[in-house]
């Protein structure tokens, strides 16, 4: 594993060690919040605000190897969502979470949060699916709140259309006891067995068998409430018109090799993205920024 980190210098917040699987990792602990963030993918894998239990989830049989993806935390899915359209070859979500990605920046503020940017470009990182010259900078805040931003610029002569998601996996008591809010009274995808167009009333969302759903036009903060652990969850976001909502259930769990057959009930999905309809497309030289805040309450 290199140990030297290019263009940044760490502040003593940050620790920079061997994780999972001796691949790179930062551990972040300040006096607001506690954090790793490994380089293989940016992929925030736990995040633990001061006075609260962790509230990433990540799989105890998550793979830990340089060529597959992490399960759990946030894995950034770029430049495409799922399967690939035109090659079924190619690497599902993406290939920006199997990248190991540069550390561009580490400080600290005045209010004791850490802030770390990590670069990727398509001269470290790309598939014959995809030709276009691209820059992604993943920016993270580790505070009282997690706040990620994914910026992509268009570096090439053409314009590209692409699919972006912050897949983030979230920590629950038991899935089919909360519930989240605010996506009432919105078009989604079903997309268990199939993909179907569907419409959420006025009632939150509850589980009860397989979910994987596209929330449409949705630009607004999402809430998991969830009394097993007495908190909330708020999940606020800018420049992304989609959200996706996902827990395997008993099925889908036990087919998933790195997906533990019993850990469904501990965890959702609830992703801040631009994917499906809501695909961008990007004019040379032009720059999209997608953010996601995620604020945790006692209740």
């Amino acid at each position: 594993m290199p140990l030297a980190l290019d263009r940044t210098s760490l502040p003593p917040t940050v620790v920079f060690d061997a994780g999972n699987g001796q691949l790179p990792r930062l551990t972040i602990a300040n006096k607001l919040a506690r954090a790793e963030i490994y380089l293989h993918g940016a992929h925030v894998t736990a995040w633990q605000p001061t006075g609260h239990a962790p509230v990433l989830w990540t799989s105890g049989s998550s793979w830990w190897e340089a060529a597959k993806p992490i399960r759990g935390g946030v894995p950034i899915c770029f430049p495409w969502f799922g399967p690939n359209a035109g090659d079924a070859s190619a690497p599902g979500h993406g290939f920006a979470r199997l990248a190991e990605w540069t550390l561009v920046g580490a400080s600290d503020d005045a209010q004791g949060a850490t802030h770390l940017a990590f670069q990727l470009t398509h001269a470290t990182a790309t598939h014959p699916a995809w030709s276009h010259p691209f820059e992604a900078i993943f920016r993270v805040t580790v505070g009282s709140s997690l706040v990620m931003t994914l910026d992509i610029v268009n570096a090439g002569r053409q314009a590209f259309s692409f699919e972006e998601a912050l897949h983030t996996y979230f920590a629950v008591q038991k899935i089919d006891a909360i519930e989240i809010r605010g996506l009432e009274d919105t078009d989604y995808l079903d997309k268990v067995g199939g993909t179907t167009r569907k419409h959420q009333g006025a009632e939150a969302i509850r589980f009860t068998g397989e979910t994987d759903r596209v929330y449409l036009d949705t630009r607004g903060a999402t809430t998991i409430d969830d009394p097993g652990l007495r908190r909330r969850i708020a999940v606020g976001k800018s420049h992304s018109d989609a959200t996706v909502v996902w827990n395997p259930w008993i099925a889908k769990a036990r087919a998933m090799p790195d997906f533990g057959d019993d850990e469904w009930p501990g965890m959702v999905c609830v992703e801040t993205c631009n994917v499906n309809v809501h695909a961008v497309t990007l004019a040379p030289g032009a720059r999209h920024t997608m953010t996601a805040t995620i604020d945790v309450a006692a209740t």
